[in-house]
């Protein structure tokens, strides 16, 4: 067995060792350029796909819909993608179904409120949903081009 002062004294020597080496290892934190990114507004609203009467929004009567009411009101793009998720219903029940999350990056005021509410409202009339969930966060937004314009 070795004295306490040597196991102590190797321990400390290893600490140190390795923190100098963690230290060596980790990159420098790259830093934003102040004023490159554009402030935008992230707006992401989420789409259940269980109808309540029976049955769900199929593929296909989804890209119905976002060709018939998103890309009209959204011409400048969005990006959806698949999700899963859960809520608690007016009935009290929890329900877990798959979704679709639409997202959309734009400046502030641009589209107005009015657009993601009657996308909101045409999905819960053509589906016969209770609610779909907006949110929103200030975000920045940079756009790396191929060749410049």
């Amino acid at each position: 067995m070795r004295p306490a002062h040597l196991q102590a004294a190797k321990a400390g020597a290893l600490i140190v060792a390795l923190a100098c080496v963690g230290c060596t290892w980790l990159p420098t934190p790259a830093t934003a350029t102040p004023g490159a990114g554009e402030a935008v507004v992230d707006d992401r609203l989420f789409f259940g796909r269980n109808i309540p009467t029976g049955g769900t929004v199929t593929d296909s009567a989804w890209a119905v819909y976002l060709a018939e009411v998103v890309t009209p009101r959204l011409p400048s793009g969005f990006t959806v993608y698949r999700s899963e998720g859960q809520w608690r219903g007016d009935d009290g029940a929890i329900a877990r179904e798959a979704g679709f999350v639409l997202e959309v990056h734009h400046p502030k005021g641009q589209p107005a409120d009015s657009v993601f509410e009657a996308i909101a409202a045409e999905y819960n009339r053509r589906f016969r949903q209770e609610a779909v969930l907006r949110a929103r966060t200030a975000a920045e937004l940079w756009l790396y081009r191929s060749k410049p314009r």
